[in-house]
């Protein structure tokens, strides 16, 4: 127990009830406290950067750097010396975190241009293996991703299946942080077609990027992980007044190769894919946050969160956990 006075600080020992004595200075300034009777020492109360982990925040940095650059849990624990266990606890606090900054920072957005697509990946294993008695949790997921072709701002995104409730989810969490009228253009994913104008109302002009693709041009095994050729890309007007020079979907489709090369798990044909769908949701969110605020933007020159007015300065990783 703390007892702060003008003229000192003390600490009360909690297995003897002694007063301790001061005894010395963590390096990071911190008080310590030693009890004459029992021995045992104590540092004064503090907030720790990550909660009850007692990790150097330095080495915890260095460790999400790493994941955010592209390495894998088992690579991050090489480089570190850091427990892959302990590494996969940082990953889901600094995520918790970094979900609830964006949820409380990214409202009352006003966005012209908003592009929306969904990138694949899963959870143990891919959709044909996956068993009638298997969670729903495992398979196939897919991250439903908005993005401002303005400010390259990631407004909302959402993990899940590629089904008409999940996108009504990420619908409704977009709309709920747009303010005005708004100009949405997405895939060619059908559920947007009915879901948009029920979420966004008369408040948006909604168009579809519809590609058409020849699946007969590959057809022998070398060819499998090829994607086919798009032999027609078609802009479908849905509702309201679209300006024809902004339907485009190519900003969110770079977002997904920004994923690909950032997110480990993301990364085709390898065995770091997602083993648990909170730590995919964490690592998303994770690296959406660092997006927005902390790594700077080639062609903008500036952060996305800078740049949409949202901060003026470039943020480190520390300020994201604090």
């Amino acid at each position: 127990m703390m007892n702060e006075t003008k003229a000192d600080k003390t600490m009360t020992c909690k297995a003897c009830n002694a007063v301790c004595q001061r005894y010395g200075k963590h390096r990071n300034g911190l008080l310590r406290f030693r009890c004459p009777k029992c021995g045992k020492t104590y540092t004064e109360p503090h907030r720790r950067t990550l909660d009850t982990m007692y990790i150097p925040q330095e080495k915890a940095v260095l460790a999400l750097r790493l994941l955010l650059e592209g390495n894998s849990i088992r690579s991050t624990e090489r480089i570190t010396e850091l427990d892959r266990n302990t590494i996969m606890s940082l990953l889901v606090k600094a995520g918790e975190r970094c979900q609830a900054l964006m949820d409380s920072k990214l409202r009352n957005l006003h966005m012209e241009h908003i592009q929306i697509d969904e990138i694949w990946t899963f959870v143990q294993k891919k959709a044909r293996r996956v068993r009638k008695d298997d969670s729903p949790e495992i398979g196939d997921q897919w991250v439903f991703v908005a993005i401002d072709a303005d400010t390259k701002l990631i407004p909302a995104f959402h993990i899940g299946k590629r089904h008409y409730s999940d996108t009504r989810t990420f619908l409704w969490d977009l709309y709920g942080r747009i303010e005005g009228r708004t100009q949405i253009t997405t895939d060619g994913l059908n559920h947007y077609r009915a879901g948009v104008p029920d979420t966004f109302g008369l408040d948006v002009d909604f168009a579809q990027v519809v590609k058409m693709f020849d699946h007969g041009q590959y057809e022998s095994s070398e060819a499998r992980y090829s994607p086919s050729p798009i032999v027609e890309v078609i802009s479908k007007v849905r509702s309201g007044d679209p300006d024809p020079d902004h339907i485009s979907t190519s900003f969110v489709e770079r977002q997904n190769l920004t994923m690909r090369m950032a997110i480990r798990r993301f990364t085709r044909l390898t065995n770091a894919f997602s083993k648990k769908l909170v730590n995919l949701k964490m690592a998303v969110a994770l690296h959406f946050a660092y997006y927005n605020f902390c790594r700077v933007h080639s062609s903008l020159r500036v952060t996305p969160a800078m740049e949409a007015r949202l901060t003026d300065h470039v943020w480190t990783i520390a300020e994201l956990l604090a």
